[in-house]
């Protein structure tokens, strides 16, 4: 069987081919893993095709190694998406650039008008070069020298206010005459993002190649649901994405608070308490997806607020369908490495709310107390704060909340000092360590503890 590529498109069914072909390269995205694949690059697909702008042409940079560059570029950067049962090959990506080659020109490119960043909660660090932010500010540097105009810089990653937090993260790297370039001529827009990505398998590959008729080294499996909401605030011109189905919107605070507490929360969740190996299998045990269900409207919808005239309700039932889609195989330890990063904006930033308003977050204790259960018992810890989560396994439940809660970078003085908030967690992790997460919640489904 022959590999995907330009040369190859003719083997492949015409309504599967792409929708576009870009002649341009418009907009730089680092971090060009699945999820940019299967969601950025597709609303940009869509919006060239319904407009016939074709300047938007994508050149992906890979941070950390040239696993993306090795499949994509043999393809001429061409790959496939299946959503559901749905699969059509993308075109939008016109090159991927590995560690080592020189970013800075392209984001230094006057045709270069947008950049896109997905490089994970742990990707925001206050550091120079290597880092994802150091690169940006290396181009932004050679951008304002070759006089290149402006340029909009958009974090597409589960950040609270993350258009805000990528702009001061740059600041602080940017000495004060590159600083009032950035202030004149750059816009860090927020963004809430949403479809579930899955890590690709040997499996999904071979299922592509036996749906386009070709290798697709580059094979993307998602879910057909979609969703980008973009603070209407560019530096210039922009893809036509409110044409691909973006909404454009002056606040997208409360949009992106429902998700990172909703869905993000939801499937911390699963990763720490469902003991499943893939998330539809979690929503297939009853106590546990009754839990989820009294998480979602108990403790966290009560934290939701601006979301006039959107249908809350639907949105979880939504998303309860979603997770419980078996054709992702959605694999729960992606999900569940580098929660000392994930867990401040999806559980415990609600967790404030709800004790300022005088009630107790039980339910995301629980949550909590299941994260401090994996980080102390897991032979293999993901997480850039692995070396201090780690613990001694045989410790009482309170010596270990006493442990991770004097964590300051994940919970902050105020979760530290909280009475209310630390028996929660301890009663539990006790919970937990007594009769195990299935045990537990069980008993949680029968009654109130």
């Amino acid at each position: 069987m022959v590999r995907l590529s330009r040369a190859t498109l003719s083997r492949i069914a015409p309504a599967a081919r792409p929708l576009a072909e870009p002649r341009v390269t418009g907009v730089v995205h680092l971090g060009i893993g699945a999820f940019h694949r299967a969601h950025q690059a597709v609303y940009t697909e869509r919006a060239m095709a319904a407009t016939g702008d074709d300047r938007w042409g994508i050149c992906g940079a890979s941070q950390r190694s040239t696993d993306v560059a090795d499949r994509l570029r043999p393809q001429d950067c061409l790959y496939g998406v299946r959503a559901g049962d749905e699969v059509r090959v993308v075109g939008s990506v016109r090159d991927v650039l590995a560690p080592g080659d020189d970013l800075a020109a392209r984001l230094a490119a006057p045709e270069t008008a947008v950049v896109t960043l997905t490089i994970t909660e742990k990707g925001y660090r206050r550091d120079p070069p290597p880092t994802a932010i150091g690169r940006l500010v290396s181009g932004l540097r050679a951008r304002a020298a070759a006089d290149a105009g402006p340029l909009t810089v958009i974090s597409c990653d589960n950040l609270p206010d993350n258009g805000a937090t990528l702009a001061g993260l740059v600041a602080e790297l940017c000495e004060p005459a590159l600083l009032e370039w950035v202030g004149q001529n750059v816009r860090f827009p927020a963004t809430m993002v949403d479809r579930i990505v899955p890590a690709t398998t040997r499996a999904d590959l071979d299922d592509m190649a036996a749906r386009l008729g070709v290798i697709d080294l580059g094979a993307v499996v998602t879910e057909p649901f979609a969703q980008w909401v973009i603070e209407d605030s560019f530096a210039g011109e922009r893809p036509a994405w409110d044409r691909a189905g973006a909404l454009l919107v002056g606040d997208v605070r409360p949009y992106e608070r429902m998700k990172l507490r909703l869905l993000n929360g939801g499937h911390s969740a699963i990763a720490y308490l469902s003991g499943a190996a893939h998330v539809s299998e979690a929503m297939g045990d009853a106590a546990f997806a009754g839990f989820l269900r009294r998480l979602m409207d108990d403790d966290l919808s009560p934290t939701l607020d601006g979301l006039e005239g959107f249908d809350l309700a639907e949105y979880k039932e939504s998303l309860l369908t979603r997770f419980a889609n078996p054709g992702l195989r959605h694999r729960v330890a992606q999900i569940a490495a580098d929660g000392s990063q994930k867990l401040p904006q999806r559980l415990l930033d609600p967790a404030r709310d709800r004790l300022a308003g005088g009630h107790e977050p039980r339910w995301i204790a629980l949550v909590v107390a299941g994260w401090m259960r994996h980080v102390t018992t897991s032979r293999e810890l993901d997480d850039p704060l692995a070396g201090r989560l780690r613990g001694d396994a045989t410790a009482t439940a309170a010596a270990t909340v006493n442990r991770l809660l004097a964590i300051e970078e994940v919970f902050g003085a105020d979760l530290r000092e909280n009475r209310v908030f630390r028996a929660l967690v301890t009663d539990g992790l006790e919970r937990l360590n007594a009769d195990g997460a299935a045990a537990t919640l069980r008993a949680l489904d029968a009654g109130p503890p």
